[in-house]
């Protein structure tokens, strides 16, 4: 069939306008590729042609309360291949290991893998500046050094368990380490090159470098004179007791403050993997629970004082030895009982039947609601992980005997840092904060505080004058009670003895003993809190011989370090029989040395120095306190007359 000419015309219009619009077509969508899409395209493409070489970011120091560094990072590079570059990789790997000193064929093996950058590990990782610098000058073709830095703790175990340590990739492990890992670590910079397909570095290309930026800093609570302190007096308790094991804490009061803490057996966090993992992943004072015993007394004690139900001074009791309880004999420590006391004397004389009374008077629903709100049966809540609960009676399984252990500290289960917690709600007003390590966060390049950390108070227990109560009571239980071995001659210092059984496969072990010691000071105003813990001393275990010097120990330190002054308030020691008194030296200059032997008493002993009469000078100085008994040595000279007229005065 023949087509017309008019139908060919239609048609090849048709075909020329189709292949007008879908050559304009093509042109907008060339367009739009070229001149919308171009850039976004181009740097796709170039990404895919980016290769990275990292380099590592400043994690953030951490620093004490007063700046000292306590962990920081030391630059240690590290090795990098990229096998498509490597012109002879047998001489590279045989070069390399002569250097790294490790095998060659190790060295060939990770250099020569099918990767675009290949790590050459151990021997290549966190190497010295030294070794970097050596690869540096073999200018090896296909080897890079990377910047890359370590972990250092410049004192050793010092505070280790609230610093914990890093893992091979700078990512915190324990400790506030791990707890702000996000914040100390930083954001990894690189050094970026064009390559092909092949992996081969473009000709012409530049290489760009993207700067780290370093992570934050982070100022502790702790005090690391404090501290050294602190894990002193634990060193020197493990020498002489062989405990099991040996905590201690120490606390601001006012404000959940730690400045201190630290537990044996320890571990260097710089060389964690030679220790067990117990010792390193155990942080015991908030992990290890126990029954506090004596010490628990405090809040029983600021319980029944706040409820109205003791009256310390005026009410007395009868202390037989033992009180019966639902079938149930429950004995004081002392054999015999300690007969007629004072409520006070109670508390000083740490009497289990006193406290069990107390016990009884609260009741049972109104002591357990106390417990719960001092902190008792859940995690403080500290910035370190591994914190465990404690254990406490459930309500339906407290009967009358349950009651009345629970009050002298018995059957229950706490944490170090729920015991100092809770008493130092007890001493400061009431107040039951939040323990931290966390102070500020402070910014690398500009020392600018970013952030401070404000105490966080709980709850609030008791009443201010319930809390002074409280405080004189446990004053007195240092000068005249249990607690005489942490007196300290001139500072106002509260506190109490705790001895508990341990419990071996369910039963109460009649040789192991956790002994321990809470203390205060200033005992007005306090400014500090101690808790130590000793787990199965050898010998005779009791907190008042053991825990209580540790502590007195380290209290004497912190107060002096923190120059709180002497206070001549104190209440006067009773003191035991065979511990030396304190006494005053006297001012003997210008005395005759018949004067002497008429006036002074059987104190001191005279050592005397020079040729003369009349003293012109003394060692210990006029007001020094010290032992009875002590010498004091005076000499002697023949002054001018009128010159030192001590009796009549000048």
């Amino acid at each position: 069939m023949r087509v017309s000419s008019f139908t060919v015309r239609r048609r090849l219009f048709a075909a020329l306008i189709l292949g007008t619009v879908l050559f304009a077509a093509l042109i907008i969508r060339l367009a739009y590729v070229q001149l919308w899409l171009g850039p976004g395209l181009s740097a796709k493409a170039e990404d895919s042609w980016r290769r990275e070489i990292p380099f590592m970011a400043n994690r953030g120091e951490i620093w004490d309360r007063n700046g000292e560094k306590l962990a920081y990072n030391i630059s240690t590079p590290s090795i990098m291949a990229i096998p498509v570059q490597l012109k002879d990789p047998n001489a590279t790997a045989a070069k390399l290991a002569e250097v790294l000193q490790a095998p060659v064929d190790s060295i060939y093996k990770q250099i020569t893998k099918r990767e675009r950058i290949n790590e050459i590990k151990p021997a290549g990782r966190k190497i010295t500046l030294e070794k970097a610098q050596e690869i540096k000058a073999l200018n090896l073709p296909g080897i890079v050094v990377a910047g890359d830095n370590r972990r250092y703790y410049p004192f050793g175990s010092l505070a280790a368990h609230i610093l914990g340590f890093t893992g091979t990739y700078n990512q915190g492990l324990t400790g506030v380490e791990s707890k702000y890992d996000k914040l100390l670590t930083g954001i990894k910079g690189n050094v970026s090159y064009l390559a092909d397909a092949a992996n081969r570095k473009m000709p012409g290309s530049t290489e760009q470098y993207s700067e780290p930026k370093d992570g934050l800093n982070l100022q502790l609570t702790i005090d690391q004179h404090l501290q050294a302190v602190l894990e002193r007096e634990l060193d020197q308790a493990m020498v002489k007791y062989q405990p099991k094991h040996a905590i201690a804490i120490m606390m601001d009061p006012n404000n959940g403050e730690i400045l201190a803490m630290g537990s044996r057996p320890t571990y260097e966090p710089g060389n964690f993997g030679k220790y067990p993992v117990e010792t390193y992943n155990r942080n015991l004072p908030i992990w290890m629970t126990y029954e506090p015993g004596s010490t628990f007394k405090i809040i029983t004690l600021a319980a029944a004082l706040e409820e109205k139900k003791v009256d310390l001074k005026n009410e007395r009791f009868h202390d037989p030895g033992a009180i019966e309880v639902g079938g149930a004999r429950l004995r004081c420590w002392k054999r015999g009982g300690h007969g007629s006391e004072s409520f006070l004397e109670v508390v000083e004389n740490s009497c289990n039947p006193g406290f069990v009374v107390l016990g009884q008077r609260l009741g049972k629903e109104t002591l357990f609601d106390y417990i719960k709100r001092f902190g008792f049966g859940r995690k403080t809540g500290i910035d370190l992980g591994g914190e465990e609960n404690g254990i406490m009676f459930k309500p339906s399984q407290v009967g009358p005997v349950e009651l009345a252990t629970t009050a002298f500290g018995q059957g229950v289960s706490v944490t170090p840092i729920q015991q100092i917690t809770a008493v130092s709600a007890a001493i400061n007003g009431g107040k039951l904060f939040r323990p931290h390590v966390a102070k500020s966060w402070i910014e690398p390049e500009t020392g600018r505080v970013i952030e401070t950390v404000k105490p966080e108070l709980v709850d609030t227990v008791i009443s201010e004058a319930t809390s002074k109560q409280v405080r004189e009571a446990l004053e007195s239980v240092v000068a005249k009670g249990t607690g005489g071995n942490a007196f300290i001659d001139g500072y106002r210092v509260g506190g109490k003895t705790g001895t508990a059984q341990k419990v071996v496969n369910g039963r109460y072990s009649p040789n192991e003993h956790i002994v321990s010691f809470i203390g205060f000071a200033p005992a007005d105003n306090p400014k500090v809190v101690v808790y130590a813990a000793v787990d199965d001393p050898q010998g005779i275990q009791f907190g008042g011989l053991i825990a209580a010097p540790l502590v007195k120990n380290i209290m004497q330190d912190a107060l002096r370090y923190m120059k709180v002054e002497p206070d001549k308030n104190q209440l006067t020691k009773k003191y035991k029989y065979g511990e030396t008194p304190i006494v005053e030296v006297p001012d003997l200059v210008g005395a005759t040395v018949q004067d002497i032997y008429e006036d002074l008493n059987s104190d001191f002993l005279i050592a005397k120095s020079g040729t003369g009469n009349t003293v012109i000078s003394q060692a210990p100085k006029p007001g020094t306190r010290v032992d009875r008994g002590s010498t004091i040595r005076v000499y002697l000279s023949n002054p001018p007359e009128g010159a030192m007229d001590k009796k009549e005065g000048r």
